[in-house]
């Protein structure tokens, strides 16, 4: 399946990463449906996907969108609680939580469901591709695609790719990243290694700069300024460490 052919894409799971996916292929011309648990939590995903802090409506109200593009993002899209509502998409992107066998299991599911030319697209933050793509029989058109939160506005997106993920999927997904106004990074995938290049190289300066607090060589304040003013990062590794768990990442 080439790029041209990528009309209609399945987002399994919402929340504030899957909602911030889905927000962001609806506002570029895809129609997209989104699968979720229950109605409450289809509910809470598409409050902020159009009225929260990184919604559709806020980027109306700074000129990012008109109001008739907004209108016609959301025409585009649909929820469902039905796993089979996907069957046809010509893209899945999977964004359920980081757990290995719930991830597997979700992808084995789909596998069985979903068309056979479809590309199967995880976003998860580190999991080795080759494990999670043993849960299916496509393991060529299955790739690696992590995004960052809040994941309408950051503009990087890690293309991981399997020895088993064939050149024309990579290629897509490639080209895809692009049409969506985001900049791709290509990466090999890396068994028995947890976080790709992004997280990877996040983990190793937060384990750092935790040495340095621990050996009491300077305090959070001053590595974190250190940091900031030295080497011109919007935030020191540790307020990172906080921003994380708030959600950025």
């Amino acid at each position: 399946m080439n790029v041209d052919s990528i009309k209609s894409v399945g987002v399994m799971g919402g929340g504030v990463m899957g909602g911030g996916i889905a927000q962001t292929f609806i506002a570029r011309g895809y129609s997209t449906i989104v699968r979720d648990l229950n109605d409450d939590l289809i509910a809470k995903t598409r409050a902020s996907m159009v009225e929260g802090r990184f919604g559709l409506n806020g980027s109306v109200e700074r000129g990012k969108m008109s109001a008739e593009e907004r209108d016609a993002a959301v025409a585009r899209l649909s929820f469902t609680t039905d796993v089979g509502d996907l069957r046809d998409c010509d893209l899945v992107v999977e964004a359920v939580p980081e757990n290995l066998d719930l991830k597997k299991s979700v992808w084995s599911e789909l596998d069985r469901l979903v068309k056979q030319d479809a590309i199967f697209a995880t976003n998860t933050s580190g999991f080795a591709i080759g494990d999670l793509n043993k849960s299916v029989a496509r393991r060529d058109r299955f790739v690696g695609f992590h995004w960052f939160s809040p994941a309408f506005i950051m503009k990087i997106i890690e293309v991981i790719h399997a020895p088993e993920t064939s050149r024309e999927t990579l290629d897509t997904m490639l080209e895809l990243t692009r049409r969506l106004g985001k900049t791709p990074i290509t990466v090999k995938d890396a068994p028995g290694k947890y976080g790709f290049v992004a997280n990877r190289i996040y983990f190793a300066m937060v384990a750092e700069a935790r040495r340095v607090l621990e050996e009491g060589v300077a305090s959070e304040e001053d590595i974190n300024t250190a940091m900031r003013l030295g080497f011109n990062w919007p935030a020191g590794p540790l307020e990172m460490v906080a921003g994380a768990r708030k959600g950025w990442q």
